[in-house]
């Protein structure tokens, strides 16, 4: 079922993707973000997990990652497998190269990682504040408070009825002024969430919550 699952499963995904937004969150969410003395962020949908790792190592630059844990989550157990391990082909490193540099990279993005034959492996310290788990946005409730979710191009991929339910789950995980960023196809414009977020980086499709 997990292998069918695998298969039917959207998983899309590149390191740095959209550099603009990862730029725009470096201007706009991580000044939020360093008010506090811990910092709990939600990767949702993080599929085999390039997200993460971009998102892990802009806080590290930021000097916010030691103070931060990121909750990794997906439906697909193989997918959340493959996130872990931190593998990906060789290949695709001068893409997200690339990508990391456009989206404010402050250094040479060949040090978070080591190259061994036509794979490369992220190095295991960007993993060490960061929670894998499995995850149902269709089924699952809250479990935790967050000062930001990253959910990108997943609603995209559901009927309304389904992006209303996930936005209320998003909106019930988040603390007050809380931020949510989207994909740049998404909008929570009109959901029944819609009224309680006001556009941080409307452009990037991120939003912060209401006191």
């Amino acid at each position: 079922m997990e292998r069918l699952l695998l298969d039917l499963s959207v998983n899309v995904t590149a390191m740095f993707r959209d550099p603009p937004f990862f730029a725009a969150f470096r201007r706009k969410v991580v000044p939020i973000l360093r008010a506090h003395p811990f910092v709990r962020i939600w990767c949702a949908g993080c599929s085999t997990g390039e997200e993460v790792y971009s998102l892990a190592i802009l806080l590290h630059e930021e000097g916010l990652l030691e103070r931060s844990r990121i909750y990794a989550t997906d439906i697909n157990a193989y997918a959340i497998e493959a996130a872990e391990a931190g593998v990906v082909p060789l290949a695709r490193m001068q893409e997200y190269t690339q990508n990391y540099l456009r989206s404010g990279g402050a250094g040479e993005f060949s040090r978070y990682y080591v190259a061994a034959y036509d794979a490369a492996r992220f190095n295991r310290e960007l993993l060490g504040n960061v929670v894998f788990s499995q995850h149902n946005l269709a089924t699952d409730r809250a479990f935790a408070e967050f000062h930001a979710i990253v959910c990108r191009n997943v609603l995209i991929y559901f009927d309304t009825p389904l992006q209303h339910r996930v936005t209320e789950l998003f909106s019930d995980s988040l603390l007050p002024f809380g931020v949510l960023a989207l994909g740049r196809r998404e909008s929570i414009a009109f959901t029944p969430a819609a009224g309680r977020f006001a556009p941080l980086a409307g452009d990037q499709r991120i939003f912060r919550k209401a006191a």
